[in-house]
């Protein structure tokens, strides 16, 4: 059993570029990043779990995307779980750093099937520099006059089905909706994020005694906004090497190296 996961560097491929940021973080071979999306998920491992994440997009490109994450989750007792993650995020013109306390409760439906309930609540320092957009040829809107940060608190909740072979998600980590920037026709202007709800599962295939086929899915909902469906699949070698790829519909192809180093440390 893992003590603890570190998962470092996940490579991401993609194909679009914007000058403000995602409004919720949308993490490729999200089965390692859970917390962020559903507060359930917090404690549904037997043991502590960490998790480390660093992303870079667009090698080169000046202002190009940059995230750190760390997520943290254990059981603890009476049937309650505990979570915590960090996320900061950097994207041209705007900053921000979210954090999240996840507690969760679960039920044992019968020997194989375990129901987990979730509350998230977080806080997010959001900080916009709009005299740099005039660096990328966007104009900005006049209510913007003086717009530079905010702090923002937000409320999620989530349900998780957890199997020894199989999990379904349903969730919304964020269910407030405070403003922030937004671009149309080349001009910012001030908007509001739109609340996002989640729904995913996975089946993991008994391939040899050392062989697993982990299959994944992730939609994502969000009014006013693209639906999103993202499919994974990773091949894991007796839980010492892993290998997988993912692919976003009609956005991105993305791959996934996961080495176990030690027992309760792996790094990809």
């Amino acid at each position: 059993m893992k003590t603890f996961l570190t998962t470092i560097g996940i490579l991401l491929l993609t194909t679009t570029c914007s000058v403000f940021a995602q409004q919720d973080p949308n993490y490729t071979f999200y089965r390692y990043n859970m917390n962020i999306y559903n507060p359930a998920f917090a404690g549904s491992s037997e043991s502590a779990e960490l998790s480390l994440g660093i992303r870079s997009q667009w090698a080169g490109i000046q202002g190009a995307p940059e995230s750190q994450s760390a997520i943290f989750g254990m059981p603890m007792g009476r049937n309650l779980g505990l979570g915590v993650s960090i996320l900061n995020d950097k994207t041209f013109i705007e900053h921000q750093t979210w954090v999240a306390i996840d507690v969760s409760y679960h039920i044992q439906l019968d020997g194989d099937h375990t129901l987990y309930f979730g509350i998230k609540g977080s806080a997010n320092s959001y900080d916009a520099n709009t005299d740099g957009l005039i660096t990328y040829g966007v104009g900005q809107d006049g209510a913007l006059v003086g717009y530079e940060s905010r702090f923002t608190p937000n409320v999620g909740a989530g349900v998780f089905l957890k199997h020894d072979r199989y999990f379904v998600s349903v969730s919304a980590p964020k269910l407030l909706t405070p403003d922030r920037l937004q671009e149309r026709d080349g001009n910012a202007y001030l908007g509001v994020d739109r609340m996002h709800a989640y729904l995913s599962g996975g089946y993991t295939f008994l391939l040899g005694k050392t062989l697993d086929l982990k299959t994944m899915g992730m939609f994502r909902y969000a009014d006013a906004s693209p639906m999103s469906l993202e499919l994974t699949g990773i091949l894991d070698f007796g839980e010492r090497f892993e290998f997988g790829a993912s692919y976003r519909f009609d956005e991105s192809v993305s791959g996934l190296v996961l080495f176990n180093i030690s027992n309760g440390l792996n790094i990809g």
